[in-house]
């Protein structure tokens, strides 16, 4: 009788292993913590273009070390944790993928101040696109398990702010295709390669959320 009872009720043997071995730390609310900081430092990378493109991008490398601590102490705890909100894979992945757009940020303005790249409008389109789209990202991992329709809504607008950015690249590189071969163009293509490659860091980030805030959705059907 008792292995019917379960079969018909699967959420109390979870409830049950829950109560047994509770989760130790919050992994929402370090993701939604990482994500925010996320933007924080995009945020830093569109601000460093706007008033500091020529110095070293101080900053913005502190808060790329800063959001790799957290993401280390994350897994740590992730693999320390019985218990876990959703799928610690997902846990992992989302942490992962958020940590490339930080990644791909700082080396963008790196490479920018040791080759000497000029902010040029390709180069603050599709940052400033990226910031909005982290942006969008960062409320939706916040949402995470309590506001599905906001989840949504967020990975929606987070993914047109992607293609913004992808439309923006496409268009500089068609630009630097007709543009005479020099070192000036290989480095400008270097740069918008990274901005790009952080966009689509974005992309399977906003990707992993939506398989995590549906899967979380059809539990609690």
């Amino acid at each position: 009788m008792i292995q019917k009872k379960s079969d018909k009720n699967p959420g109390k043997i979870t409830e049950l292993i829950d109560a047994i071995f509770p989760t130790r730390y919050d992994f929402e609310d370090m993701l939604a913590e990482q994500a925010e900081r996320t933007h924080e430092g995009v945020e830093a990378l569109t601000d460093w273009l706007d008033h500091h493109a020529g110095e070293e991008p101080v900053l913005l490398a502190r808060l790329e070390d800063e959001v790799d601590a957290f993401r280390y102490s994350l897994e740590e705890k992730l693999g320390d944790s019985f218990s876990t909100p959703f799928d610690r894979q997902d846990i992992y992945s989302l942490s992962r993928r958020m940590d490339y757009i930080l990644n791909f940020s700082y080396e963008t303005a790196h490479e920018m101040y040791i080759f000497g790249v000029p902010p040029e409008p390709p180069i603050r389109g599709m940052a400033e696109a990226l910031g909005r789209g982290t942006g969008h990202l960062a409320r939706g991992v916040r949402a995470i398990s309590s506001d599905g329709k906001k989840v949504l809504d967020a990975i929606h607008q987070a993914r047109r702010e992607y293609h913004a950015l992808d439309d923006l690249y496409l268009q500089a590189m068609k630009e630097l295709f007709v543009t005479p071969l020099s070192m000036d163009v290989l480095k400008k293509r270097e740069i918008y390669h990274h901005l790009r490659d952080a966009g689509r860091a974005l992309q399977d980030t906003v990707d992993i959320l939506h398989t995590v805030v549906v899967g979380i959705d059809l539990g609690g059907g």
